[in-house]
């Protein structure tokens, strides 16, 4: 796991400034660094080292000094495509997965990218023709940020590497504003810097005198099949362990995280390491601590955990926003940037679950069409007219919203695992609202891709595209990274996919459970009581902590800052807050989405911070 930068293009003091960017991502890469500069290109890497340790570093070449790369990630099967590359005449200097991948551009050209396993963004120089290839892993595991301007082409695993260039300027895109006001995340390609953009997950690059092309490489496809429930159950558990065991691959110690739920559970019980890292609150209901021991206690695993405080949880939120790069409003992210912090000091990689609720079936939010099913059977102008007549109730009560989300398709209801703010709410709280696509047109392409698949398979195929990538991984990566750790997730395999999404959708989610044939498959391993137990995310007390004066006076002197009065209509939100503070409404998720929006801008251009 490292990180990397670089630039094409004419830039005086190009050593510096490959310097200055590499810098920027130290925490990727601790162990050592590296450089390539040539008069068309400067390339920069940071490394922790985790295969070959002794020969492992980068830059790397092909036989000939004619190709040069950088690399993040790892390539799991790499063995075994080193051996075809071998029979075909391939002279290796190291043991690395990353000069295997460099040897199969050589060989495949693009087509390299249909024989990896694993998680990956990388560069390729060809310095004979002058070519920039690169590409991203299936799932966007690993992130790759880009600048382009008709001369320049600026990029690297992070984007605060990129604004160390002198030719970035930095700017505040507000049509990505608008939309993390309903996602809660950056979804656009474009984030939010002006003229940075993010190459999409199962995509590659071929960057050529200027020009960049950018196609897709693989995409998942959920096409079912007949077999038993028991022969999936069977499949799932042997699919699970082997890529597991796959994920192991490592030089170094690994170990796992754990929670209380069935996928990170899952993991710990099979992976045949020693240590497990869990980190919980203050508060009863939010700690999982006594759990993740116990689990750890009957699989024999040594678990180290870690309560975290109300007042660390505050004081790390700059800091936390700093290294995501872009606003996340993900309460999550601050316990994932402890259990990493707790798990640094220990290993240098971890397992983690990422990924089983998005391809098995495993938010609660995916049983809603099972549940809307009394209604979307009665004629369409029926539902549209009950969602009316509910909609015109000038208060909540208990049904308002069964009647006025069933009156909806999937297509028109659901953007994702989180809903944040309307349009209509969203631009009453802008002082100055764009003109950017609603969020309905941004996710219009995927549910075109599966239109005639059931709403559950199209949500779940959403999810895969928009929020797994955009919130859960970015979190993963940017959190376990800040503490120059390691994250692997077992779920996000190829083979795994494959397999998923075979299922038919009645053993992903039905009357029973979410995730029903996976869970089923983790009975073999933890006990029932877990594998049964239901979706709660990563539970954060934050509607608490909103209801408690110091926090509220805290939030309520962000939203009457200067940073609040040059976005938003500051009334609007002290308005949001208030109401939450005296129990009218729980405005928490939202209030949250703001105050992370006001802490990560003032990390990055309030005050030119450096906390890195």
């Amino acid at each position: 796991m490292c990180g990397f930068c670089g630039f094409v293009g004419e830039t005086k003091n190009r050593k510096n400034i490959l310097k200055a960017m590499m810098n920027a991502i130290i925490h990727r890469g601790p162990d050592s660094d590296g450089e390539y500069i040539d008069d068309k290109i400067a390339l920069g890497f940071r490394r922790l080292s985790i295969i070959d340790l002794k020969e492992g570093s980068q830059p790397i070449f092909n036989e000939d000094g004619s190709l040069v790369l950088v690399f993040n990630g790892e390539i799991y099967n790499y063995k075994s495509i080193r051996k075809i590359l071998e029979e075909k005449g391939h002279i290796f200097k190291t043991h690395t997965d990353s000069e295997v991948l460099i040897h199969a551009y050589e060989e495949f050209k693009e087509k390299m990218l249909n024989y990896l396993r694993g998680m990956f963004a990388f560069v390729i120089w060809d310095s004979k023709n002058e070519i920039l290839f690169g590409a991203r892993d299936f799932f966007g595991i690993k992130p790759f940020y880009y600048y382009h301007d008709n001369k320049n082409f600026i990029f690297g695993s992070e984007i605060k590497a990129i604004l160390k260039h002198d030719l970035v300027k930095k700017e505040l895109n507000t049509n990505a504003l608008e939309n993390y006001l309903t996602f809660q995340y950056s979804v656009l390609e474009e984030t939010f810097f002006k003229n940075i953009y993010k190459l999409p997950p199962a995509h590659f690059f071929i960057y050529k005198k200027g020009e960049m092309t950018i196609k897709r490489y693989w995409e998942p496809v959920f096409d079912t099949e007949n077999k038993s429930l028991e022969e999936y159950v069977e499949e799932i558990d042997k699919t699970m362990k082997e890529s597991i065991m796959t994920h192991k691959i490592s030089d170094v110690e690994v170990g796992s995280f754990l929670s209380s739920g069935i996928d990170s559970s899952y993991v710990a019980a099979c992976f045949n390491g020693d240590k497990t890292f869990t980190v919980g609150f203050d508060y009863d209901k939010y700690n999982e601590i006594d759990y993740a021991k116990k689990l750890s206690q009957k699989v024999g695993i040594k678990n180290y955990h870690k309560l975290i405080s109300t007042k660390e949880y505050w004081d790390v939120l700059p800091k936390v926003q700093y290294f995501m790069d872009e606003p996340l409003a993900d309460p999550a992210a601050v316990a994932l940037y402890f259990v990493s912090e707790l798990a640094s000091q220990h290993v240098k990689v971890v397992l983690s679950g990422e990924g089983a609720d998005e391809l098995f079936g495993g938010y609660n939010i995916y049983r809603e069409p099972l549940d809307l099913r009394i209604l979307t059977i009665l004629p369409k102008s029926i539902r549209k007219l009950l969602g009316k007549l509910a909609s015109l109730i000038p208060f909540d009560i208990k049904g308002k919203n069964f009647f006025i989300r069933g009156s909806k398709t999937v297509e028109e209801r659901f953007i994702g695992n989180a809903f944040m703010f309307t349009e209509k709410e969203r631009k009453e709280i802008l002082k100055n609202p764009t003109n950017t696509p609603s969020p309905f047109k941004l996710t219009k392409p995927f549910y075109d891709k599966v239109k005639l698949k059931d709403d559950i398979t199209k949500m779940q195929y959403l999810d895969i595209h928009l929020w797994l990538c955009g919130d859960i991984l970015l979190k993963a990566d940017k959190m376990s990274m800040a503490h120059s750790l390691e994250l692997r997730v077992p779920f996000l395999d190829k083979e795994v996919c494959n397999l998923a999404t075979k299922i038919p959708t009645k053993y992903r989610v039905n009357k029973y459970n979410t995730k029903y044939a996976l869970r089923m498959a983790a009975k073999k391993n933890i006990p029932e009581n877990v594998a049964n137990k239901k979706k709660l995310g990563f539970p954060v007390p934050i509607r608490i902590w909103l209801r408690e004066e110091k926090y509220y006076n805290t939030v309520k002197e962000a939203f009457s800052s200067s940073v609040s009065k040059q976005y938003f209509n500051t009334e609007k939100l002290l308005a949001l807050l208030e109401d939450h503070y005296k129990g009218k409404k729980d405005n928490s998720r939202k209030i949250w989405t703001i105050y992370m929006f006001i802490i990560w801008y003032n990390e990055y251009f309030k005050d030119e911070k450096n906390v890195g």
